[in-house]
């Protein structure tokens, strides 16, 4: 089967003009270009497609999405589980928030006081539930089911103030770290250890066991998983690695 650019748009819903700008840009390239200059896909660029569509849906960039697609080891099988495995994570965190959107309400009509708890826990869960899809198979290989559970656990008993100042310290950690990299500063510097010493208490929230040697070996996989990656370098580029060699320097 073969589509004309205008057939793929309707096909797709992707507009003309985006289907030539991927086409220029290398990111999908017709299966061939008619005298006429008219561009036709055949069922390669049709999959190519949608998986461009599934990368984008979660956020991925347009030239990494390029980089992943031309990756000599990309497997689509793989691939496609990924993305089942982040929709799915995706699914429970929206049912998640229904529920405790459904429950406020019930107590609102009811002229009734939600338990602050309550308040918080599925905001907590579905913290707990997407750091498990898309984190959860490498920090149980690599510190154990034991460790994984125990830090689940326990940003679960976080009160509503333990939780906000959780969430604070790792802004305040992000923020310090975006303006480390944009000032030029080294890991090595002052600014470098304050900001270890802030991912050493962010860590210790939730893992009363954290030592040295795991903090770095947390801070590496930040610059040897793209997923980790992507979540530091989102703003500023950069951060992940100064977040690393910070941490092999100053975690003690």
């Amino acid at each position: 089967m073969e589509y004309s650019i205008h057939e793929l748009s309707r096909l797709s819903g992707v507009t003309t003009r985006t289907l030539r700008w991927y086409d220029k840009i290398g990111l999908l390239k017709p299966s061939r270009v008619a005298d006429s200059g008219y561009r036709y896909y055949g069922a390669k660029q049709v999959d190519r497609l949608q998986d461009i569509l599934f990368y984008r849906a979660l956020g991925v960039e347009l030239a990494r999405i390029r980089e992943c697609l031309d990756s000599p080891s990309f497997n689509r099988l793989a691939a496609l589980h990924h993305h089942l495995a982040a929709l799915q994570a995706e699914k429970t965190r929206l049912e998640t928030l229904i529920r405790s959107v459904e429950e406020t309400i019930d107590c609102e009509e009811r002229n009734e006081s939600m338990n602050d708890e309550a308040k918080f826990s599925a905001f907590k869960q579905q913290a707990i539930e997407n750091n498990e899809a898309t984190y959860g198979q490498e920090v149980r290989e690599r510190y154990g089911d034991a460790a994984a559970d125990e830090t689940n656990a326990a940003l679960m008993g976080l009160s509503c103030e333990e939780y906000a100042a959780w969430n604070e310290l790792d802004y305040t950690l992000r923020q310090r770290l975006e303006q480390a990299v944009e000032m030029g500063l080294s890991p090595d510097s002052a600014e470098g250890r304050e900001i270890c010493e802030l991912h050493r208490r962010w860590l210790s929230v939730t893992d009363k066991k954290l030592t040295a040697a795991k903090q770095k070996g947390i801070a590496e996989l930040y610059v040897l998983d793209e997923r980790f990656t992507r979540y530091y370098d989102k703003t500023v580029p950069g951060c992940a690695r100064f977040l690393r060699d910070a941490a092999a320097r100053w975690a003690k």
